[in-house]
Parts: C-alpha cells; structure tokens; sequence
C-alpha cells in the first residue's frame, strides 16, 4: 500500500489487540470508548484480535469489521488468549481493509506479527503501552527476566512509529528506558454510566450494610499483581478501630478463593458489567486502589465519577487526578504503611470524606471521551502526515541522486 497526501485524513483505522469487549479489563474498555468513538465519527474501523470462542466468527456490523484469529489462553488469565502471530493472514487483512493508519495495543505474538505487516506494506503503525508486564515479573520474583522484558519492549514499541502512554510519568520512564517517540494519550471517564445518583440503599441492604456503615469499595481483578494484601490490611486496620466498617469486593482472580476462605465477612460481588457496575460502584464509600503495576487504572476515575474518596498511591491515573486531601487521598508510592493511614483519615474525619467525595465527582466530571477519541485522531493523523513526509523527502533524495 502507498501512502499519499490525500490519505491523511482518516477513513479506516485498523486495531490490533489481543483482548476486547466483551473481555473486562482496562484495555478492553479504552479500546471500546476509542473504536466508538471513530465509528461515531464516521470513521470505519477493523479489530483484529483472537478468536474468544468457537462461536466468535469473523464479522462486519456497519461500520466496525471484526477479524478473529486463533490463538490460545494466557497462562494464568484464561479468560483472556494470545493470537498466533499469523502475518500473511495479518497482512492480507490490513490490506484489503486499507486502512490509513493502524494501533497496535498489545504486545503479544500478533501484535507483534501486525507491525511487521504494517512496516512491510508501508502503513503509519502507532503502539499503545497498557501493561506493566515487567513490574508484573518483579511481583512475581522473577526479577532475572525484567531486563528481558524491557528489552523486548523496547524494541517492540521501537519499531513502531511511536507509542501512545496514559500518564506523564509513563512516558518519562520509558524516555529513560530508550523507547522512541513516546507520547501521552490521557483517558478518559463516562460520567453519565458511572454517577453519585445510582448509589442503591437496596443494594447496601443487599450487603447487609447499614446506612451509616463505611463501605471500603474494590473493583478489579482479584489477584496478587493487584496488591490485594494491602487491601486486606487496610481493611483489616479499619475493622479493628470500628466495627461498621466493611469491605466490598468486585471481580474476579486467582486470589479470590483464598479471600473468601480467610475473610468470611468480606462480600464478594463477581464481575460486575454496565448499570449494576455504576450501582456497585456508587453504593461504597471509600475506593480502595492499592495496585502498583497498572499503566494508569480506569478504575481510579469511575470511582471518582461515581462519587467516591479514593485511596491510591501517588502514580498512574491518582497522580493525573488527585489531588491529595482535596478530592481524594495519594500515600508516597510503595508505602504501604501510609497507605493505610490515608484511609485511617477518612474513618476518622467524616466532614473530609464527604468534601471529598463531592470534589472528586466534580473532577471527573471534566474528564471526557470525546476529547481523548479526538486526540487520538489527532495522533494518528499526525504520525500518518509524518511518514508521507518522510516517503516524500526520500524519494526526493532518490531523484536527485539519480539525476547526478
């Protein structure tokens, strides 16, 4: 395919991800606010990601194309699978789909299999950096293949033309790191799904909540790389000065059989989807986020929205959005034992948490899609812009030479 001036505004965009809806996770949902909002846009949008079952069968619903590919499940996370890296079926697909400009957000084996269809037929191949797999090999003690890791991103996202991060401090850490061409693309929140005015007292009932109990609120996947053991020490450190507090968890993981065991009193929610999530959501009191591997947390601002005082450590999408003791509580990153007294303060100074819960929904409210989906327009217009330049000004130098 070669590229020209008049292919610089988008028609088609081609995405690659090795997880999408319906699939729960943080990346699945940014890439189902940004391909609406192309299609919303009129823009055509083709996903290549792998086949979630049987039954999911390559499709075309108006303007959204969905091409599924095998591939297996990834240890550990069986709802989720890693496509094969297939780069002549890749390659086929992009090119007869035409795209302008094409995202690559994950990783894996056909991530990597589409930048190099992507690099091999000329087209514009943004990279997205939505994991920290190498701070998940440091929670696991496998520090011997961090370096590994690093190196294999790095030259994955290197051979892209540049790599779309959610936070500033992302991007400073990979600038340190070698990457290339890094640049922040922020997210943004659904302030009418996730809201204050869906808290439910019959859900709180259903809980076996009273009204003036504290609801400490977890929504995520229930695993270790998600720091669950600070949770349970918060709530655990919380219980022991007053006994209405509670802990509620909503999600699922590896770690969540041992937590019903050990924890009979927490209540555990399962996978929460649309209305009831805003309702589980809105009906706690405190949000816990004790991760210290997410990129950024969409979490961190549904919570937000719907009107509740997070505690987080200061990274990611709490250092983006919080500001601490004004609408939320930040503790220095890895201090867990700050991390505790942060929610202790909120136990103990009812008038700070009502303050800021009501600033925190007010926050977020600011906090829209549609400005992040036209910032990724603008990205990958831009980048397409600069490859045609690029094409040019070396066909340009191929003339001149052969003139001489």
């Amino acid at each position: 395919m070669t590229l020209t001036a008049s292919s610089s505004t988008l028609q088609r965009v081609t995405i690659v991800t090795e997880t999408f809806a319906p699939e729960i996770n943080g990346v699945a949902n940014t890439l189902g606010h940004l391909v609406r909002g192309l299609i919303s846009r009129g823009i055509e949008v083709q996903v290549i990601r792998p086949r979630q079952n049987r039954n999911d069968l390559s499709s075309s619903q108006g303007k959204l194309h969905s091409i599924t590919l095998p591939g297996l499940p990834i240890p550990g996370y069986n709802a989720l699978r890693f496509g094969f890296p297939l780069i002549g079926r890749i390659r086929k697909a992009i090119n007869r789909f035409a795209p302008q400009a094409i995202y690559v957000a994950t990783e894996g084996p056909m991530g990597w299999a589409a930048v190099s269809a992507a690099r091999a037929s000329g087209i514009t191949v943004l990279s997205g950096f939505h994991t920290n797999f190498h701070q998940y090999i440091e929670h696991y003690r496998l520090g011997a293949l961090e370096g590994l890791a690093y190196r294999y991103l790095r030259y994955f996202h290197n051979r892209t033309n540049g790599t779309l991060v959610p936070t500033r401090i992302q991007r400073d850490e990979l600038d340190a790191h070698g990457f290339h061409n890094v640049r922040v693309m922020a997210r943004g929140v659904d302030s009418q799904l996730f809201s204050p005015q869906k808290r439910s007292a019959e859900l709180r009932k259903q809980w076996g909540v009273r009204e003036d109990d504290l609801v400490l609120l977890y929504v995520g996947r229930i695993a270790g790389e998600k720091n669950m053991d600070l949770a349970l020490a918060t709530y655990r450190r919380l219980l022991a000065a007053d006994e209405r507090v509670k802990l509620v968890l909503v999600g699922d993981g590896p770690a969540l059989a041992g937590i019903r065991e050990h924890y009979p009193a927490v209540i555990c929610c399962g996978m929460q989807r649309g209305e009831d999530l805003a309702r589980h959501y809105a009906s706690g009191d405190v949000f816990l986020f004790p991760s210290k591997t997410d990129t950024f947390g969409n979490v961190v601002t549904e919570a937000m929205a719907s009107g509740l005082a997070v505690v987080s450590f200061d990274y990611a999408a709490a250092h983006e959005h919080i500001h601490n003791g004004q609408n939320g509580m930040l503790a220095p990153f890895g201090d867990d034992q700050s991390y505790i007294r942060c929610a202790e303060t909120l136990l103990d100074s009812p008038n700070l948490l009502r303050r800021l819960r009501q600033q925190a929904c007010l926050h977020a409210g600011s906090i829209s899609w549609n400005s992040i989906v036209d910032d990724f327009i603008q990205r990958l217009n831009g980048a397409t812009a600069e490859v045609i330049q690029h094409g040019t000004e070396q066909n340009n130098t191929a003339k001149s030479r052969a003139t001489v």
